[in-house]
């Protein structure tokens, strides 16, 4: 049910501005702007082949860093106020004020990184070695492999310009229309259809009425399919500009932003892909099991998340939070003191509210600024599993927090590290103080559901936008188009294991991350796949594992993934490295089996 919040399960933003009309706020976002400005005045001409030295670069980056911040502080708030509550028009009107200053800040200091990419490769490479350098040098050679795609200074300036009322002003829209859907539903053990929100009825998934689950979910894609229009416009228009972008640059792939971004090599990632793909019968083996626990004719996509008892368990959010604390201890009495500042502090809100954005998230803006995280907590073991989830990202941006702001944010295949390594610890602590055979049999399935949603699941998304986006560039697209292209990529998943709902079609429809952030799901099967292998060391190494992965998360993006898994002995060029993930899950499938027979033996 949406409530309204109590001021104990919301975020208390005022460490950042006492309220969206504090007069700091606006003069914090002025004076950003008036620093991009003097910036601009200081720098621009100056840093040339003839010129150039690294005691002068590096004073240019503490600058630009600086003027950075300034201007994300009251971006990030209103933003965060926009998540909490879209339809208030007053945090409408605060993030779009944010958005088009912080374009015009970054617009007046474009020309400070098309001024690093112009110099000559004699020139630039020195700098690298220099000692007043160092902290930025991933940086500087970053920001060095994407020369060739970069264009004149007037183009990048009108690029940016667009972006606003273009893909940016479009992604808005989605997560405006998302955000403020509401669908009719009657609910379990309610005698009439009343409001609810998306989230309410995605958690219904793990109901144990097989009848709720499948009306929730239609309800939900149905109310999906009822904005069509506009959410195929925001589809369309977000595929066609990035089409248009990766010509214009000369990309030579769809991808090759995002792995810029990402510092994975194309090959490593389409063999990641291939493995992923060719372990999608490891899916379809643990869905036929799933079918027989719950004693099913056949299994529908509505069945995936079912839970295996009859009884629902409901998990308030105070023993939410004791658990996956208790847990974090286990491994480290430090990651514990981490994540309870975040309750300590009021650095989270909670449950599901009008206006919220849906699902969940942890947001690090820069160095120096506390994270946040949003839920919608609504008390099933997946919503424990999430929080334990955006709790990891949480302590890795506090420990990322000792970068620099050019090294603040991990490589993009590394983002999702900490997150699957806190959930792993949250089900060995269930599954290690848990008595109850049938309750660990839950439990696991419960693990391997959420293995399988984060890489084959997010294999089949991947799959999915790559084959979308070539598809706009033929044509426009209609909902049938994407509609079909969504069932032909799950259906290589569920094969003839899973049935998929009619409404499922549009499945694709919710999904943020093909709005937000182009092919970012790839990351989340490298992520997980890494994160398996690291739980592995650290079973094998045990305590001398802990301070080898809090330098892991401390290190930001300062460094390659490539270069900061070689502690543990991990090379991602190695082609069978993508199968000891799938490896693991094998034996997980082999522990519930064992699990299963053990049950039946004592039954009879």
């Amino acid at each position: 049910m949406i409530t309204t919040p109590s001021l104990e399960n919301c975020w208390d933003l005022t460490p950042l501005y006492l309220a969206p009309d504090d007069p700091a706020w606006e003069r914090d976002l002025q004076g950003a702007l008036s620093a991009a400005q003097a910036f601009a005045a200081d720098w621009r001409g100056t840093l040339d082949e003839k010129t150039m030295s690294a005691p002068a670069l590096a004073a240019a980056l503490q600058s630009y860093a600086a003027l950075q911040k300034q201007g994300l502080q009251p971006y990030f708030y209103a933003q965060l106020l926009f998540s909490a509550k879209s339809d208030d028009d007053r945090h409408k009107a605060l993030f779009a004020r944010a958005r088009e200053v912080w374009h015009t800040v970054t617009e007046t200091t474009l020309f400070f990184e098309l001024d690093l990419l112009r110099l000559s490769h004699e020139i630039f490479v020195p700098l690298l070695s220099a000692p007043e350098l160092q902290e930025y040098k991933h940086y500087l050679q970053q920001l060095r492999a994407h020369a060739p795609y970069t264009l004149s200074e007037a183009v990048e300036q009108a690029l940016k310009r667009k972006d606003l009322s273009g893909k940016e002003a479009f992604a808005q829209l989605f997560e405006e229309v998302t955000g403020e859907m509401r669908f009719t539903f009657t609910f379990p053990a309610e005698e009439s259809p009343r409001e609810a929100s998306g989230e309410e009825l995605l958690a219904l998934l793990y109901h144990p009425d097989g009848n709720v689950r499948e009306g929730a979910f239609s309800t939900f894609l149905q109310g999906h399919a009822a904005a069509g229009t506009v959410l195929v416009a925001c589809f369309n228009n977000i595929f066609l500009d990035h089409g248009k972008e990766a010509e214009l640059r000369g990309y030579p792939q769809l991808m090759t932003p995002t792995h810029l971004e990402s510092e994975t090599a194309p090959a490593m990632v389409e063999k990641m892909m291939d493995v992923s793909e060719a372990n999608y019968r490891l899916g379809q083996e643990y869905f036929a099991l799933k079918r027989q626990l719950l004693g099913l004719e056949r299994m529908k996509n509505t069945d995936l998340y079912a839970p295996l008892s009859t009884q629902v368990r409901h998990i308030d959010f105070a023993e939410a939070q004791g658990t996956v604390l208790a847990a974090f201890q286990s491994f480290s009495p430090q990651l514990a003191e981490l994540a309870q500042s975040f309750f300590a502090e009021k650095r989270i809100d909670v449950f599901p509210a009008s206006g919220k954005s849906g699902g969940a998230f942890c947001h690090g803006m820069a160095p120096g600024i506390a994270p946040y995280i949003l839920t919608n907590y609504t008390g099933t073991l997946r919503d424990l599993s999430t929080l334990a989830h955006e709790l990891g990202h949480g302590v890795h941006f506090v420990l990322s927090g000792r970068q620099n702001l050019y090294n603040y944010n991990a490589p993009l295949p590394l983002a999702e590290t900490a997150s699957v390594f806190a959930e792993i610890l949250l089900t060995r602590h269930l599954l290690a103080v848990e008595t109850d055979p049938q309750l660990k049999i839950a439990l696991l399935c419960s693990k391997i559901e959420e293995i399988i949603a984060t890489t084959l699941r997010q294999n089949v998304l991947t799959r999915f936008e790559l084959a979308a986006h070539r598809k706009r560039g033929e044509g426009l697209l209609s909902s049938d188009d994407l509609c079909a292209l969504w069932l032909n990529e799950n259906g290589k998943l569920f094969g003839d294991a899973v049935e998929m709902i009619e409404p499922y079609r549009w499945g694709w429809s919710y999904i943020s991350h093909f709005i937000q952030s182009r092919f970012y799901c790839y990351s989340y099967i490298f992520g997980e796949l890494v994160t398996l292998a690291l739980y592995r060391r650290y079973q094998q190494e045990g305590a001398s594992f802990v301070p080898k992965y809090f330098a892991l998360l401390a290190s930001g993006g300062s460094q390659s993934p490539v270069e900061a898994l070689r502690p543990f002995g991990i090379d991602l060029n190695a082609p069978e490295f993508w199968q000891e993930g799938y490896d693991l899950v094998r034996e997980l499938l082999t522990e519930l089996r064992q699990l299963i027979e053990k049950g039946r033996q004592q039954a009879s």
